[in-house]
């Protein structure tokens, strides 16, 4: 069993290095500390597995509980456990790209304590044998889930990295859905620039519903709303048709050129998922906003901007996701 373990952990250590490949082109950077995070899992789950494969007893007589009748099959686990630092080792040059193997890994981290929890509760496992879980499972889920939470911040970044253009340059470049750039519609009259999260987001859509009541008061204060979008003019059209507002312009930034130029930053986990945010959440489902299939950037923050002559000159940058500003008092050079 024991030659049948260490050949087995070879196995899938060729295979992992073979499905692989060296990248084309490097990854984004990822701080230091998640390689040694990894780098120290995979030599843990090596120790603890090959010294089950060679010793299956040493857990037992250490807990004092009854050994197995067949041996084999703790073996079996500590194989098992020895293959996940493999694939650790594997993730630790390049998290961001190897992220399924740290979320299979955090999930093993999830589901064994739960089992271990249920187990005791029905007295099919011996409480003695939680002995290994925080070194096992429990240490690991705040930095495993760290680096899961990078990754996807990494990975569904659709500006792809890199400085973000010059505010002159990105107000040239952005044209609404008839052709006309940003840049000439701020020469020929203020606008207000709006620039909102991704149209499946239960509050982009609230915000819309608010910038057709604050219209207006908008146009009233002889400013032109141009609404920013992160999808295609087939995506944000049928939100605006649905308020009677879609003769408004509307501007299609998928790259995030426009947003990076006004400084408008990707949330952190407060921003995104704090206690505000849930409660605006719950008060924006009750209205009736609803909520739409991704489409951009679900990271990507919102925002209002008076533009006058290619310049900006007034701004909203919001807190967090579910924050609504002032459209009509910005607009009014009297909002926050």
């Amino acid at each position: 069993m024991e030659r049948a373990g260490v050949t087995g952990m070879l196995a899938v250590f060729c295979l992992t290095r073979s499905v692989t490949p060296p990248m084309a082109f490097p990854s984004p950077a990822h701080p230091r500390w998640m390689t040694i995070c990894l780098m120290a899992a995979g030599f843990y789950n090596l120790a603890w597995g090959g010294l089950t494969v060679l010793v299956p007893g040493w857990l037992f007589d250490l807990t004092g509980m009854e050994p197995p009748n067949y041996p084999f099959i703790w073996q079996c686990v500590g194989m098992i456990v020895g293959v996940y630092g493999i694939g650790y080792l594997v993730a630790a040059r390049d998290p961001v790209r190897h992220w399924p193997i740290v979320l299979v890994g955090f999930l093993g981290k999830i589901f064994g304590p739960l089992g271990y929890v249920m187990g005791v509760a029905d007295g099919t496992v011996p409480a003695a044998f939680g002995v290994t879980l925080p070194t096992n499972d429990l240490i690991w889920w705040i930095p495993f889930a760290a680096i899961l939470w990078h990754a996807l911040r990494i990975n569904t970044d659709t500006a792809g990295g890199g400085s973000p253009p010059e505010l002159a340059t990105a107000l040239a470049e952005a044209t609404t859905q008839s052709g006309v750039s940003l840049a000439e519609v701020s020469r020929s009259s203020p606008a207000l620039l709006v620039m909102l999260r991704h149209s499946g987001c239960i509050f982009c859509r609230e915000a819309i519903a608010d910038l057709a009541q604050a219209l207006p008061r908008i146009e009233a204060a002889g400013l032109r709303l141009v609404v920013g979008h992160q999808g295609t003019e087939a995506d944000i059209h049928p939100l605006f048709a649905r308020h009677g507002i879609e003769r408004v312009d509307r501007i299609s930034d998928p790259e995030k050129r426009l947003y990076r130029a006004l400084d408008l930053p990707r949330g952190s986990i407060g921003q995104l998922f704090g206690p505000a945010v849930w409660g605006a959440g719950w008060r924006a489902l009750r209205a009736g906003h609803g909520i739409g299939p991704l489409v951009g950037d679900g990271f990507q923050m919102h925002g209002a901007f008076v533009v006058q002559d290619g310049r900006v000159t007034a701004a909203r940058r919001c807190e967090n996701a579910a924050e609504r500003p002032d459209y009509a008092g910005l607009a009014c050079g009297v909002g926050a």
